[in-house]
């Protein structure tokens, strides 16, 4: 609320300005900081403005077509929650050509979009928040004809915008059309960066977790193998390069198991949109495989441990007819982690389509569109 006559704001008056953040479902948490650390990092930058910032989650940002659906709908919401600009941020993958989209501002219409994933997999908070504040930083000068903020002066504050510069891979800004600017990359780096941030967006870390048959089978098949005399003695004659070529083949098969029978490999409907789906069959592949990497680590971990505390040396000793050192347990350990990866598979072989496309793409599991 503005302060003193409406005509004639006094010495004290701030004018206010609402930023709306309109974001995907999926990123609540990257909201729940940039609420936080915006409105300080604006006011600082733009003396004499009172800035609040909103949020909306919005379903488009993770559903829509193509990059002007996304602007309009933001536009949209714009005008209905009466904010002063909008920031979008979606999970889509936007391109021009070959070449990936981090951003696109709209001075006319007051709009700015980020595509996260194309910022990369490392550091994304920061990465989103310094793009989200540079943006603004060129809408709001622009808006309020005001220059914008000076480079920051003393060797610490040098050093800090320096950091800063590395974590602001939005690459080169190119004009669009009138009021608008979209930022492009380099075609390799970028689509690199990008398949890499829609695999994070994926969240592999979380695949297993949300396939609880494959968990469950994967499980089983580590308990019995673990207690099979028949196991111990096929894991004593296993060369350590066998054993690397078995966990590699199991992890690639379980990933192909996993992509053909529940479908997860799109096939391009028209020429145009081809590479858009080899984008998301690459993210595809490399999130299953993550995932599926992440199992057998934990597989191993538990394997381990468990045969230290069960299978006393002695007992190991007299199947495999020499002393029980801990280089046997580790080789045990890989070669039931290797079987219980299989048995995750076929578990997984029998999870409902639903489940596993939810497991592997999080909100998007039955809304991927291509543009």
């Amino acid at each position: 609320m503005r302060e003193g006559n409406p005509s004639k704001p006094g010495p004290s008056a701030k004018q206010e300005m609402v930023v709306g953040l309109l974001v995907a479902p999926v990123m609540a948490d990257l909201a729940t900081q940039l609420v936080r650390d915006l409105p300080a990092e604006l006011t600082s930058r733009f003396s004499g403005i009172r800035f609040e910032v909103r949020v909306a989650v919005e379903p488009l940002a993770s559903a829509a077509g193509f990059r002007e659906d996304l602007i309009q709908v933001a536009r949209r919401r714009m005008l209905a929650e009466r904010w002063t600009v909008a920031v979008c941020l979606t999970d889509l993958p936007l391109r021009v050509g070959r070449r990936p989209v981090t951003a696109h501002l709209s001075v006319t219409l007051g709009i700015i979009l980020v595509s996260v994933p194309a910022l990369g997999a490392i550091a994304t908070s920061f990465r989103v928040r310094e793009t989200v504040l540079r943006l603004l930083d060129d809408l709001l000068s622009e808006r309020l004809h005001r220059p914008k903020p000076q480079a920051p002066r003393g060797t610490r504050a040098r050093a800090r915008s320096r950091l800063r510069g590395f974590a602001y891979p939005v690459g080169q800004a190119e004009a669009f059309e009138a009021g608008s600017v979209r930022f492009v990359t380099a075609e390799i780096p970028g689509n690199v960066r990008l398949v890499l941030g829609m695999v994070r967006a994926n969240r592999p870390w979380r695949l297993v977790a949300g396939l609880s048959r494959a968990l469950v089978a994967a499980l089983g098949a580590t308990a019995f193998s673990l207690t099979s005399p028949g196991v111990w003695r096929i894991a004593n004659g296993m060369g350590w390069p066998r054993l690397v070529a078995l966990s590699l083949t199991t992890i690639a098969g379980t990933c192909l198991l996993i992509i053909v029978v529940h479908g997860l490999w799109e096939q391009s409907p028209t020429p145009a949109v081809r590479e858009q789906v080899a984008l998301f069959n690459a993210a595809t592949a490399l999130t299953l495989a993550f995932g599926i990497f992440a199992l057998y680590v934990a597989l191993f971990v538990l394997t381990s441990a468990s045969g230290y505390l069960l299978i006393a040396p002695v007992v190991l000793e007299a199947e495999i007819h020499h002393q029980a050192v801990t280089r046997e347990y580790l080789r045990l350990a890989w070669l039931v982690s290797s079987l219980a990866t299989i048995g995750g598979a076929l578990g997984a072989a029998v999870e409902s389509e639903a489940a596993v496309r939810e497991a592997a793409y999080g909100f998007r599991g039955d809304r991927r569109e291509t543009p």
